[in-house]
């Protein structure tokens, strides 16, 4: 009996030898390593698209490594670096984008790609990108990294608040935001504030963008390497010293918090309608609409709030690109680019959208979606997309590019923080801020300036 089996065995050994190797078992995979800065719902969208494209390339492995944030993608990378163990693709935040730029860690998309209008079959189209993200990631004329995703700061009110206030649609500038204010704090069934916003640097610059004001000296950083910032201008200074006037007056809710820490006090006082307006990103468009829909309220996005006495010139993108690292392998490279095509294609950057309320980065993802009736259900997924195409592009509205924008960030946070809980004149505030940004600019610029 078990010499039976045995033969059985070998049998099975020297067919299996015999039958010719499958295309997959004979040829290893190449490994694409992403590293991404999200840990929830998006890392899981993320890694969902990986995996049809895995299904769809069999000759690749698109591994995507989630959990980092923004700001700490900075020394994981830099260790990586160290280490030679950097991934395929590295999401850095547009704040990062001078200091990827200074690394000589990544590729520009554009050098890697060339002139090619397919890649592995699939088509490349780099002009479908909405203007504000071609103007923002074009570098020395060339397209630095793959959008992906790609907000803008809008509004989000709770319009029955409003309404029982007697406005019938949200507050476009810092005036009407002051009046409506006053309205909806005199109501029977006040909410206990106005309106807030995350205290967080990308707010003070989609401010100044708005009103034309330039962040840092040379254009913005896009004429020549920023040398100091600019932000301590008149619109700076009228700026914080309307969120002043708001917080003193009891309109503007301000947990404390700063930075990353300050998102979620937002989410908290909106969701339980603490407050009647909310300043925050289009990133959460759809959470934010749910919000309402969850807690009987109808929340309505609009335009971010300017100053009225100056205008609006239009707004910043913000979130995040994916870069491309520089020395792969020639076959890690092909993969790397053939996935972040893939990643991005109209159909993808469309499904992004609906999941999350960043802005649908291709043309041709916005028009699938008007055809298919999507904004017409869901108008407040309109807004950022919207807000964008009308933006004049100016050095100020396409961004600032300078580094240690990170720290500069925090810089402006505590600024901002110190104007609303004391007595700090507001404009020497800000010029402080300024020095101090001013010394971060002169320090990166000693270690990186060519």
């Amino acid at each position: 009996m078990k010499k039976l089996v045995f033969l059985s065995i070998a049998l099975v050994m020297v067919i299996a030898l015999a039958l010719p190797a499958s295309p997959i078992s004979a040829q290893e995979k190449t490994k694409i390593d992403v590293w991404i800065a999200f840990q929830d719902y998006r890392w899981d969208w993320a890694k969902a698209v990986a995996a049809e494209f895995n299904e769809m390339f069999p000759q690749y492995e698109v591994v995507v490594t989630g959990g980092y944030s923004y700001e700490t993608m900075f020394a994981q990378v830099a260790v990586a670096a160290e280490q030679g163990q950097l991934p395929a693709v590295v999401q850095y935040f547009e704040a990062a984008t001078q200091d990827a730029r200074d690394s000589g860690l990544f590729k520009p998309i554009a050098d890697a790609l060339g002139d090619r209008t397919e890649i592995n079959g699939l088509t490349v189209d780099m002009e479908d990108y909405v203007a504000p993200v071609i103007a923002y990631y074009t570098l020395d004329g060339k397209f630095t990294s793959m959008p992906w995703n790609t907000s803008s700061a809008i509004t989000f009110t709770n319009m029955n608040y409003l309404r029982a206030a007697g406005w019938d649609k949200p507050p476009a500038t810092w005036q009407e935001i002051d009046a409506a204010c006053e309205a909806v704090m005199a109501l029977d069934k006040a909410p206990e504030y106005c309106w807030t916003f995350p205290n967080h640097g990308w707010f003070f610059e989609q401010w100044m963008a708005v009103q034309n004001a330039l962040y840092v000296n040379n254009g913005n950083g896009r004429e020549e390497r920023a040398t100091e910032v600019a932000f301590n201008s008149d619109a700076g200074v009228a700026l914080l010293e309307w969120l002043d006037d708001q917080y003193n007056k009891g309109y503007l809710y301000y947990s404390g918090a700063q930075g990353g820490d300050s998102w979620s006090t937002v989410d908290q006082a909106y969701s339980t309608q603490q407050i009647a307006i909310a300043v925050y990103s289009s990133s959460d468009t759809t959470l934010y609409t749910e919000m309402g829909e969850e807690g009987g309220f109808e929340s309505v996005a609009s335009f971010y709030p300017y100053n009225g006495e100056v205008g609006w010139t239009g707004n910043l993108i913000g979130g995040a690109t994916l870069w491309l690292v520089d020395g792969l392998d020639p076959a890690v490279e092909e993969g790397a680019l053939t996935f972040l095509v893939y990643f991005t294609n109209t159909e993808n950057a469309a499904d992004w959208h609906k999941v999350t309320g960043y802005i649908p980065i291709r043309m041709s993802a916005y028009q699938m979606l008007t055809e298919e009736g999507y904004y017409e259900a869901n108008p407040n997924q309109t807004v950022a997309l919207e807000q964008l195409a009308q933006s004049t592009i100016t050095p100020a509205t396409s961004g600032a590019l300078v580094g240690g924008f990170p720290s500069i960030r925090n810089v402006v946070t505590a600024a901002i923080d110190r104007v609303l809980l004391t007595d700090a004149d507001p404009a020497e505030v800000l010029a402080q801020a300024a020095a101090e940004s001013n010394v971060i600019i002169e320090e990166y610029n000693l270690l990186n300036a060519p």
